[in-house]
């Protein structure tokens, strides 16, 4: 069997699909052999045009200008001109972008870096990055940008600058996944986080479904994002309670809990520190005044946190719950706070979810149990 951790990003890109997927699925069974000792469930995503979202650098070269991305490894430049990862809407995008840009000196000028953030249903936001301030002039040759685009889709145009936002269309999209044959919808703000992999999105929300106890108990969920796990969640459980400190997250998730009409999940600005005051007594907060923590009735928590993991006082707090689901994106925190939950909980599922394919990244869920 291939150990993926000793290949270079090259070598893995140049494995099989199914090498580089198996091999995760063994390195990640060898992390979780001390916790667990089951079958891990693994996930495969598409080989290719899987990427809903993707940020470039912009070189200039003389009269050209053209997508770039950096070694991992060398951290040298090297051109892409197609990204097969992409989505097809992204992949036509970034060649009929670069190619209006390069020939229109007002939006080519101090152009440094384009973002792109697309959907399943067709729609795409491309945010221009800029040294430089954004006049009308730039508008308008930006909306004549969004007019040479526009057979590809819904598209949308961002021009950022210092303290400078210009957006000529939305600077949102809407997701819209199937979920156990249930339809969500999703606004999507342009810079802020979201799911990069639809298909894996779809396939992690269902796991979770497939794995929880359903009774008349309440759910907590921290780094809710844009409630891209609480929304579906909450058709299974009695109340969900979720919390998220980007502001812009909070917003897209208020907007996304009346989009899909529901009605027992509430969204509070805090980050898992500030909610572990709040929980502990310790500290009232004015943005949770409105909310009776003693009218919940928690037995499940949904933790996605970032790379970090969790911290002390946060792995204290979902150490007292029933369920812990953890969802995460870094296997050397995830094995650094097991050491510490194991000690209250028992490991009854483990999952790979193959959100990035050929490269080393493994995105995976955990369902423990109190012991």
């Amino acid at each position: 069997m291939i150990n993926l951790i000793s290949h270079s990003i090259q070598e893995v890109q140049q494995l099989s699909y199914n090498e580089q997927f198996m091999a995760k699925k063994q390195h990640l069974t060898q992390l979780m052999s001390p916790f667990y000792e089951d079958e891990v469930q693994a996930f495969k995503s598409p080989e290719a045009h899987y990427r809903m979202r993707a940020e470039f650098r912009i070189w200039h070269q003389g009269a050209d200008s053209y997508h770039i991305m950096f070694n991992q490894e060398t951290k040298e430049r090297y051109r892409v001109d197609t990204l097969e990862a992409a989505c097809s809407l992204i992949s036509s995008a970034m060649q009929a972008a670069i190619g209006f840009i390069t020939q229109q000196s007002v939006l080519r000028t101090k152009l440094f870096q384009i973002d792109y953030l697309a959907t399943t249903t067709n729609e795409l936001v491309i945010s221009l990055l800029y040294h430089k301030k954004l006049d009308e002039q730039w508008q308008a040759a930006a909306k004549h940008l969004l007019e040479e685009l526009g057979h590809l889709g819904n598209i949308n145009i961002i021009g950022r600058a210092r303290k400078q936002k210009v957006v000529v269309g939305n600077d949102f999209v809407t997701e819209k996944l199937l979920i156990k044959n249930t339809s969500f919808s999703f606004k999507q703000i342009e810079n802020s986080f979201t799911q990069p992999n639809a298909v894996i999105n779809t396939k992690m929300i269902e796991w979770v479904i497939d794995n929880i106890n359903q009774d008349d108990t309440d759910l907590l969920e921290l780094y809710c994002g844009a409630g891209n796990f609480s929304i579906p969640l909450s058709l299974h459980f009695r109340k969900v309670l979720a919390t998220e400190i980007s502001k812009t997250s909070v917003n897209a998730a208020q907007f996304n809990i009346q989009a899909n009409n529901i009605d027992n999940l509430v969204i509070a600005r805090l980050s898992s520190e500030e909610f572990v005051e709040a929980f502990n007594r310790v500290r009232a907060f004015n943005r949770l005044a409105n909310i009776d923590l003693d009218s919940y009735a928690f037995s499940t928590v949904l933790v996605d946190p970032p790379r970090a993991g969790l911290d002390e006082t946060t792995l204290q707090l979902v150490s007292s719950f029933n369920t812990i689901i953890y969802v995460s994106c870094n296997p050397s925190t995830l094995v650094a706070n097991m050491q510490i939950l194991i000690k209250t909980h028992r490991v009854i599922k483990v999952a790979l979810f193959d959100q990035f394919p050929f490269t080393h990244h493994m995105e995976s869920g955990l369902i423990l149990q109190k012991r």
